[in-house]
């Protein structure tokens, strides 16, 4: 709602400011009222109390904690009717006190999404779109890239697992969440993007420019190696997983399919890069090794229950000897799936230390065409690993430096393999 010019604040005119004041208070409490009455209904179903002028919550420890919530409304009150350019973009202070409220939570997987920015967010989801190609996180409060996509203007400009994108365009990332750098980031086919990145082993931040492209994801790839032990030739099945998306599962299978057929004497599952994607497609493939009924991932929620997801359908890869790469662009997804073919002796963990993005968001619709995302749970492997912030760490570490992708090296891939000849 924008306010009427005439809400414009001097001194000869301290009467009708004093009136227009008013009418901005009981626009406003009309809207606080109604909202808090929708929201009420549905925070009463999940443990919030609202009293009257303050907010009661009952944590996990059933403790109660007050605040007074008319602090809010004053200041909005206050700035509405002194602020020097009117009118006020009332929508904009709307959503400024939700991302506000929300992003103070600390988390910065939990995010409030306008209308504009739930569009964006639910496009990335749906396997295609325009952007670098790049999955972006958070570690240590900065944004940084958890792992470029094989190919995409993200790769070919250079961009690796680790870095620091200090600035967009040249606006700095400081506070920024995931969400709105990713909106940043994210733009047409053909247009230009720069990035300033910090990396490390670099004394200086520096620019990178992308041209965006149509991004298209082709999740599974896989082919085959030979390796010659004793003077006899083994057959080494290498299964490259870039995320786990709505595609996978049915790519995934038929890789199985055809690999079954070539009596395979060992499988790689390459999740190098991988930033994760959908819990239930990693069970699934965790499913292939671990029997019905055996653990796959536990899901802790904040209010002490627990949620298991165990092993579904045939578990047909069970006898054949597994190693998983995975590095510190291995995120979500994939860390589910390694720690669970880790944990129940299934596979071999080669490269180095996992990403450790281990928390579950869910996606809550709000009115007006906006949305929450919060996270509501943490996962923990089958052997008791907290994935959140913690990772993996691999069984046999071997580090892959820019120097070796230069050279068309690949130490980890080659480690991998040796693992079949002992």
């Amino acid at each position: 709602m924008d306010l009427p010019e005439n809400n414009q604040v001097s001194p000869s005119q301290s009467q009708s400011s004093h009136k227009a004041g008013y009418f901005v208070k009981g626009i406003c409490l009309i809207l606080i009222v109604a909202a808090a009455y929708g929201i009420g209904y549905q925070a009463g179903r999940k443990g919030f109390i609202f009293v009257p002028k303050s907010f009661q919550v009952v944590n996990q420890n059933n403790t109660a904690e007050t605040v007074d919530y008319s602090l809010l409304w004053d200041a909005i009150g206050i700035l509405n009717s002194k602020f020097i350019d009117k009118p006020i973009d009332q929508q904009k202070i709307l959503y400024g006190a939700v991302s506000g409220a929300v992003a103070a939570a600390g988390d910065p997987y939990t995010t409030f999404f306008p209308p504009a920015d739930l569009q964006n967010f639910k496009t990335s989801l749906a396997g295609s779109f325009q952007g670098i190609g790049a999955e972006v996180g958070t570690k240590d409060g900065n944004i940084v890239i958890v792992a470029p996509i094989k190919d995409s203007p993200a790769d070919k400009a250079g961009l690796l697992p680790g870095d620091i994108i200090a600035g967009v365009n040249g606006t700095s990332t400081v506070s920024w969440t995931v969400d709105q750098a990713v909106t940043a980031i994210r733009g047409p086919k053909g247009t230009v993007v720069t990035l300033s990145i910090v990396r490390a082993g670099k004394d200086k931040p520096f620019d990178v420019k992308i041209t965006r492209d149509n991004i298209v994801i082709k999740s599974v790839n896989y082919s085959y190696k030979t390796e010659t032990v004793n003077g006899q030739n083994k057959t080494i099945a290498v299964v490259a997983i870039s995320e786990f998306g709505d595609d996978t599962k049915g790519l995934f299978d038929a890789a199985v399919n055809d690999i079954l057929t070539h009596n395979v004497s060992g499988i790689i599952i390459d999740l190098r890069n991988d930033p994760g994607g959908y819990l239930q497609t990693a069970v699934d493939i965790a499913s292939n090794w671990v029997k019905p009924g055996d653990l796959v991932v536990s899901e802790a929620h904040s209010d002490g229950s627990t949620i298991t997801y165990k092993g579904e359908g045939n578990p047909r890869l069970a006898g054949i000897k597994t190693v998983v790469l995975i590095n510190g662009g291995s995120a979500s997804a994939a860390e589910i799936l390694s720690g669970a073919l880790h944990d129940h002796g299934f596979a071999t963990l080669v490269g180095q230390k996992s990403f450790g993005k281990g928390s579950v968001q869910e996606l809550d619709d709000l009115p007006g065409g906006s949305a929450i995302k919060v996270t509501i749970a943490k996962w923990i492997t089958p052997g008791g690993v907290n994935l959140n912030h913690n990772g993996l760490n691999p069984d046999v570490p071997v580090n892959m430096t820019q120097s070796d992708v230069n050279a068309g090296k690949d130490p980890q891939m080659d480690s991998a393999l040796s693992q079949f000849t002992k």
